[in-house]
């Protein structure tokens, strides 16, 4: 009800005693969808602060505010010298308006995602604060009070359509008459009802309650009530400020969830794509049956044979043909089958740790998920949200870097956010002699080493690397990646290519495990 016409009546009277004389010193906006009005009184600056957003509108008196020595922007400069006449709210009207010197009248229109600032001299519009509102060029201040029938016989005659008939007590006030029992009531309890409502609303107590799940500014008692005020301008700026505070609270809570519920979510998919690959990897033995089988028939086999069919005793003699390296002994052949069994049986092992890894990060995040669920204050929040590492880049002025930054055994590697970084990365941040990593055949993050004078690539931090490249690609969710490494020098692009397309002109390819951390 903070935008109703009966606390906006109340209101206006309060700041008429208040600001009738004063003169306005500054109008000015350093965010958007807010002005701040400074009034020069007998006593301390009075500051008005109309925040406009579209999701919410509503006014708060700071006691003091300091004026930003940037991003900020004069506005209604008409205003600046003149002094308040007086202060009117509108007959049944969401707004009311600051009438000053020389014809110029502000008219504060608080109607929800129309709420709007605009400046009238004598009566007609010249400034409006939501520009996009073009309606608003059409307002006459004139003509904003309405009417209603306040009589028994309009009561009776509109029994169907009461809420339209009064309008202006809004849904709290509809809420409070059906925790009453209003529809249960025959017409003369009805009417004694509305009456007493009535009186409530014109000499009313500033309720900050906390009804149907946000906190609300009521003048009658619904909810859970939490503090009690008995004058408008304290009451609207005590509401203000616990709403934005619940709001802000509401919204950093939500955003961290929201990344939590998005790891878990791609942690469940891996494991679920990790446990086929693993069952598939278990059951597929054939290298090594064709490895013995070949050792069964040396005597069958020459040099120089690209396949031959033999009884597969594993499975009931069925014939079974098997591929040859025609350069290669039989024996080698024999050797190449059984080191790709080996390498079957270590890629099972390491998937089956990356599982087991992967379930215990899913846990963490979901007890992570039920801290942040049941936490109720904002410091310990932010706290928690900054130890789990969700606290999201500083919004400031500072460069912005287009690639994240890992460190190994003293070494930098740089990982790129997205094609267009790929390309400042790979193009404008690394050097010939740094050595420049891409998963092979898919789209993913260009990451490059950076070059330390006189110091070798060691092994480990090329696995390292190669892993960052496996893990920011589309072959994440795999057990193994092929990565391209390669010096940057060897690294170009063409003109006319997409973003993050280049061409590699020398490469070594190495199988890593997509790995983050």
């Amino acid at each position: 009800m903070h935008n109703n016409y009966y606390f906006l009546r109340k209101l206006a009277a309060e700041l008429h005693g208040i600001l009738k004389g004063c003169v306005v010193s500054e109008c000015f906006s350093q965010n958007r969808e807010e002005l701040i009005i400074r009034f020069e009184t007998s006593g301390k600056p009075f500051f008005i602060k109309a925040s406009m957003q579209s999701d919410f509108a509503c006014l708060s008196f700071p006691t003091d505010f300091n004026r930003a020595r940037v991003n900020s922007v004069d506005l209604f400069p008409e205003l600046i010298g003149h002094y308040v006449e007086d202060i009117r709210p509108f007959d049944n009207e969401r707004s009311f308006s600051i009438r000053f010197t020389n014809h110029y009248q502000l008219l504060f229109k608080m109607h929800s995602s129309r709420s709007n600032l605009i400046l009238f001299e004598h009566d007609q519009p010249m400034a409006l604060f939501r520009n996009h509102l073009e309606n608003d060029w059409r307002l006459n201040p004139n003509e904003l009070a309405r009417t209603i029938d306040w009589s028994e016989e309009a009561f009776k005659s509109n029994s169907n359509n009461l809420q339209q008939l009064y309008f202006t007590f809004g849904k709290v006030v509809w809420s409070y008459l059906d925790s009453l029992g209003f529809e249960s009531c025959n017409p003369s309890e009805q009417w004694v009802m509305i009456q007493n409502v009535r009186n409530e609303l014109n000499d009313p107590t500033y309720y900050i309650t906390f009804f149907n799940q946000q906190v609300v500014l009521s003048l009658v008692p619904v909810g859970e009530i939490e503090l009690t005020l008995q004058t408008p301008v304290a009451a609207l700026h005590e509401f203000f400020m616990r709403y934005t505070s619940r709001t802000s609270f509401a919204k950093i809570k939500q955003d961290a969830l929201a990344r939590l519920t998005v790891l878990l979510k791609n942690g469940q998919a891996y494991l679920k794509k990790g446990e086929l690959k693993k069952v598939e990897l278990e059951q597929d033995d054939h290298y090594k049956r064709w490895a013995d089988l070949i050792m069964a028939n040396l005597h069958q086999i020459k040099m120089g044979m690209k396949s031959i069919s033999l009884p597969d005793f594993y499975q009931e003699n069925k014939l079974i043909e098997i591929k040859l390296k025609p350069d290669l002994t039989p024996q080698k052949n024999a050797e190449v089958y059984y080191r790709k069994a080996r390498n079957l049986h270590i890629e099972t092992e390491k998937l089956s740790e990356s599982l087991e890894k992967k379930k215990a990060e899913l846990e963490k995040v979901n007890d992570q998920i039920h801290q942040l669920q049941s936490e109720t204050d904002l410091k310990t929040l932010r706290q928690l949200i900054a130890s789990f590492g969700l606290t999201k880049p500083s919004q400031s002025g500072e460069t912005i870097l287009p690639y994240h930054e890992f460190e190994c055994m003293g070494f930098r590697i740089w990982v790129g956010k997205n094609a267009k970084s790929n390309d400042e990365l790979t193009l404008k941040y690394a050097f010939k002699e740094d050595l420049w990593l891409h998963a092979k055949d898919v789209p993913g993050s260009h990451v490059v080493i950076k070059y330390q004078s006189g110091k070798k690539f060691p092994k480990e931090v090329i696995e390292r690397a190669a892993q960052l490249a496996a893990y920011n690609s589309k072959r994440k969710t795999e057990s193994l990646c092929p990565v391209v490494v390669t010096p940057k020098k060897f690294v170009r692009k063409r003109k006319g290519d997409e973003p993050g397309s280049v061409i590699v002109e020398k490469e070594e390819v190495i199988l890593v495990e997509p790995k983050l951390m």
